[in-house]
């Protein structure tokens, strides 16, 4: 409703603008040509990190220290907040990164919003930089249209940087040449009047424009064209923090728990930031002031820097002893009254931002698929969760209620399989070529869990069958229910047991496969005896052998899966170089 008023508003008095004054052309387009900017290099560092930012930030934010300076760093380098925000959210979502973490980077990507402020006040307003945005935008062009990623990338950051700075280039020309025609300070107020108005002003320009960098340039262009007041302006920056903690509530209203859970963390860093400027307004700028003295700094524009910096710095370090209460706080909110059993839990639309948030997203998907196929196959098997092996003298049939419990199981896993593969089918933009084979492989691990439950359903169908059959043949398939019975319930063990490292999992699997084994040549012993005690013809004796040898042949297949899901790589290859 707000935007469906303010858009056409804003569009009207733009166009009075544009049409009563030459020179808020050069502003406005300036204005444009640097959100533009921004856009290009948000994508740019998309496509051009293959990883690396997800690298630096699941590796170097285990503790308080590297979190907040990664992702100070990261936001100084892609001069984007937003970019930051963008993949912690997609680490929450896939459990790559821990929510106090996540918090913590959003501290260091706060401070490093300041560096903004800082690159304009000693280069742009200083230095002809239009001079080097050609030649920039130039080779952006060149390697935008190359063919790999990494280049397409270089290409964005490129033309992202160019537009930058044409952008800045544009909007200093323009004001100095409004400030001919046109006075701004002449509207300005004195007091607390003005600077109320200005808090509004620079709150409503946040919101607008959609980027806090952008109307930091936009303050500090105008202040140094001397087009506003240096109170004004700081009035301003206070009011652009509130401007943007609306901005990041309504981006929030479509995101995901963990995305509305920092949504709440920012929109509490930056109340904090506008009320600790607010209330400390005159000790800062005579703080301020103090310092300028002693390092003889002329320059409002630098002042503006210092102030934004101390603002952003402040509250960065109020909010630190709380956070551990904070934290607390926001991780029992936003949780869903009711989850749908089929809805994807590790992947959504900001998974998409970054190719670790969909591997390691995929992966846990695939377990949730594998632990609900177990489950079924435990159902449709009949196998009782108390007893290892089924009772020989049980030939009850299955209930109807069973049978409900099964079309449940396997309408359910269908769904989960369908959106797994959905989701994969379009998330495959930006990824490197390492995580794309990743990624396949566990699509092909999605699919085998499918057919499995396919296969268990056949199994079993034939073990139904066997009750028509004389005692002895019954005897046989009660065998090879038990089996299946050992299988999973041995690699249900080997997945709940919290203290099982992967070298524990890895031997308890070999025991099992070398249990298979045994079990596998005892088969030929079981129906050999049969056969010369004429119990089975030869005709049967086949069919159970190739039964039984599919039925192994599935465990075989479920152990294959438990080693591919719940064992680290790097554990399985250590394995096969000792075994070589």
């Amino acid at each position: 409703m707000i935007k469906k008023v303010l858009f056409p508003l804003l569009f009207l008095v733009l166009a009075y603008f544009v049409l009563s004054y030459e020179s808020a052309k050069e502003i406005i387009a300036g204005i444009s040509i640097f959100l533009v900017g921004m856009f290009f290099m948000e994508d740019g560092f998309k496509l051009f990190s293959g990883g690396f930012l997800e690298k630096i930030l699941e590796k170097f934010t285990n503790s308080m220290p590297k979190a907040i300076l990664n992702g100070f760093l990261i936001s100084s380098i892609v001069q984007s907040s937003s970019l930051t925000s963008v993949i912690i959210i997609s680490f929450l979502g896939a459990s790559l990164i821990a929510l106090e973490s996540a918090v913590y980077v959003l501290l260091g990507s706060s401070l490093g919003s300041s560096t903004t402020a800082w690159i304009i006040a000693l280069f742009g307003l200083k230095i002809k930089i239009s001079h080097y945005a050609m030649p920039i935008i130039v080779f952006g062009i060149f390697f935008r249209f190359s063919k790999k990623e990494r280049f397409k990338g270089l290409g964005h950051v490129l033309l992202g940087l160019g537009f930058i700075f044409l952008g800045i280039s544009y909007m200093v020309n323009g004001f100095y040449e409004l400030k001919d025609s046109v006075d701004l300070t002449l509207y300005s107020f004195d007091g607390f009047l003005g600077l109320f108005i200005f808090f509004i002003i620079g709150a409503l320009m946040t919101f607008v424009v959609q980027s806090s960098s952008a109307s930091t340039a936009i303050v500090l262009v105008a202040l140094a064209s001397g087009q506003i007041f240096y109170l004004n302006a700081i009035a301003t920056i206070i009011g652009g923090k509130i401007g943007s903690t609306t901005t990041t509530v309504l981006g929030a209203l479509n995101s995901n728990a963990n995305g509305k859970r920092l949504a709440y963390a920012q929109f509490l860093l930056n109340l904090i930031a506008t009320l600790f400027g607010i209330i400390l307004f005159y000790p800062i700028v005579n703080f301020i002031e103090i310092i300028s003295n002693y390092f003889e700094i002329t320059s409002d524009a630098i002042k503006l820097s210092i102030f934004i910096t101390i603002l952003n710095l402040s509250a960065v370090i109020i909010m630190i002893p709380f956070l551990k209460l904070i934290v607390q706080k926001i991780q029992k909110m936003f949780i869903p009254k009711v989850k749908s059993w089929s809805k994807l839990e590790f992947l959504d639309s900001s998974s998409l931002e970054s190719s670790k948030s969909i591997v390691a997203g995929v992966k846990k998907e695939n377990i949730i698929l594998y632990e609900n196929f177990l489950k079924a196959s435990k159902h449709l098997l009949q196998i009782n969760d108390e007893d290892l092996y089924w009772y020989k003298n049980n030939n009850k049939a299955k209930s109807p209620q069973n049978h409900k419990i099964d079309k449940i199981y396997k309408d359910r896993l269908r769904v989960l399989h369908d959106e797994i593969l959905d989701f994969l089918s379009f998330a495959n933009k930006g990824i490197s070529e390492s995580d794309l084979k990743i990624i396949d492989n566990q699509k092909i691990i999605t699919k085998k869990i499918y057919s499995l439950l396919k296969n268990i359903r056949n199994i079993n169908k034939k073990i139904d069958e066997s009750n028509f059959y004389r005692e002895a043949v019954k005897n046989e398939y009660v065998y090879l229910r038990e089996i299946l019975t050992i299988c999973i319930k041995e690699i249900e063990n080997i997945i709940s047991n919290k203290t099982f490292d992967d070298l524990d999992k890895i031997f308890k699997i070999k025991t099992l496969q070398q249990k298979l084994n045994s079990l596998d040549s005892l088969t030929t012993q079981r129906v050999k005896k049969l056969i010369d005690e004429k119990k089975i013809d030869a005709n049967v004796s086949t069919k159970i052998i190739k039964d039984i040898s599919f039925a192994i042949l599935l465990s075989q297949e479920l152990i294959k899966l438990t080693i591919s899901l719940y064992v680290e790589d790097s554990i399985l290859i250590e394995e096969d170089e000792d075994e070589a």
